[in-house]
């Protein structure tokens, strides 16, 4: 343990600071325990604006581990609006450019970075090993993933949201409270489906115009939420389900409270979970079934597993002649890449959404079926599943924060 900081002297009573401990300051707070924070284990998703004033935050604080997505790289323009990049970093990831900048505010942190996408990349695993999640994303696709992520791994996140001076955080806690899919209205579901109506666009193909934002909301945003992650991981958590709105133009402020619907349906949560020394990069699916057969006790039947990312098998152009293996999340897709280069027409399309036992998918490895290192997958035989973490990845899947 750490020696306490503040010492009284019996001569006159006055308060000494040890000033060689950098969190001296934070530890005269009645609550505070630095220890938990140091313990702690976080993921930031998006490194954009708002992502750089939490990780900033967080770094201050002394949070001990922080895993940190992002998919794009730093441009000019984000160097007015983000406060860990510098100019050298342009054309960088934007997550390793955050990472380096951490590294230098506090070298007590440890900083895993990623150039990934939230939803074809990271594996339900590691988000049963955050204490909090923190989203600051800029899309509803991408926050609705997340959402079902961390209610099937029964972790708290924090949404925060920015448009030109205003902004808002939700806090969101499984599973019994609301969640982010509650709160979506029907014109976020109409958003939402126009990147399923055509299952070969991907987010960067669909998103052609870019937010307004100033650095002035991205602060206060994220000085919420970072606020309300520490208040978590110090056990107050009164402000689960509901949301604060910050309209910065007439400087007003107020709470919401979002009502849980029962009927939503990102509250699935899983329930016990299996550890199967499996990896995603070397492990078929046939030796996933094969190694799942125990936890059914009975061994008749044969086994199924479902692909949480629908899988764009194969494209075909019969009249052209032409067919192609593409093996990929829809998600990783491009609209172009099912153009027909004989005729110019969308080519059909195989997707499978599950894999069968004995089937020739069954041999491929689970990485070539688009599951991600650690994740957490379904294996059911008739109306029976059993969730398998696919526990060899752990290492190579936290890196840094393992």
């Amino acid at each position: 343990m750490i020696a306490q900081t503040v010492a009284h002297s019996m001569a006159t009573d006055a308060l000494y600071l040890d000033d060689q401990d950098r969190y001296s300051r934070l530890r005269l707070i009645s609550w505070w325990d630095q220890e938990r924070l140091r313990g702690a284990r976080l993921m930031v998703v998006g490194a954009g604006a708002l992502g750089n004033e939490v990780l900033k935050n967080l770094a201050l604080l002394g949070v001990g581990r922080i895993y940190v997505l992002d998919l794009d790289c730093v441009e000019n323009s984000n160097l007015s609006r983000s406060v860990l990049f510098r100019v050298t970093d342009e054309g960088k990831p934007k997550a390793q450019a955050a990472a380096r900048a951490l590294s230098e505010l506090n070298p007590d942190v440890a900083v895993e970075a990623r150039r990934a996408n939230v939803i074809t990349d990271v594996g339900l695993g590691v988000f049963r090993e955050m204490d909090v999640v923190v989203g600051c994303l800029d899309n509803r696709e991408a926050r609705l993933w997340v959402n079902r992520s961390c209610w099937k791994a029964g972790v708290t996140w924090i949404d925060g949201a920015i448009q030109e001076i205003a902004g808002v955080m939700k806090v969101f806690s499984p599973p019994d409270g609301s969640c982010y899919e509650c709160t979506m209205t029907e014109a976020d579901y109409r958003l939402i489906n126009l990147r399923y109506s055509c299952p070969l666009l991907r987010h960067e193909d669909l998103v052609q115009g870019k937010v307004p934002t100033a650095p002035t909301i991205s602060s206060i945003v994220a000085g919420l939420q970072t606020q309300e992650a520490l208040k978590l991981l110090h056990g107050f958590r009164d402000f689960a389900g509901k949301g604060l709105v910050v309209s910065g133009m007439g400087n007003n402020f107020y709470t919401t409270a979002f009502p849980r619907k029962e009927s939503c349906l990102s509250h699935e949560t899983y329930p016990a979970i299996e550890s199967l020394e499996l990896s995603s990069e070397e492990s078929r699916a046939e030796d996933l079934f094969t190694a799942s057969r125990e936890l059914f006790g009975e061994t008749r039947g044969a086994l199924k597993l479902t692909l949480d990312r629908d899988l764009l098998v194969k494209v075909e152009c019969p009249p052209c002649g032409i067919s192609r293996e593409v093996m990929r999340p829809l998600a990783k897709v491009s609209h172009q890449e099912a153009i027909c280069p004989g005729c110019g027409e969308v080519m059909s399309t195989d997707i499978a959404s599950e894999v069968l036992e004995g089937s020739p998918l069954a041999q491929r490895q689970l990485a070539g079926l688009g599951i991600p290192a650690y994740d957490v997958v379904r294996v059911s035989r008739a109306d029976e599943s059993r969730f398998v973490c696919l526990a060899a990845d752990r290492a190579r899947a936290l890196g840094a924060v393992a």
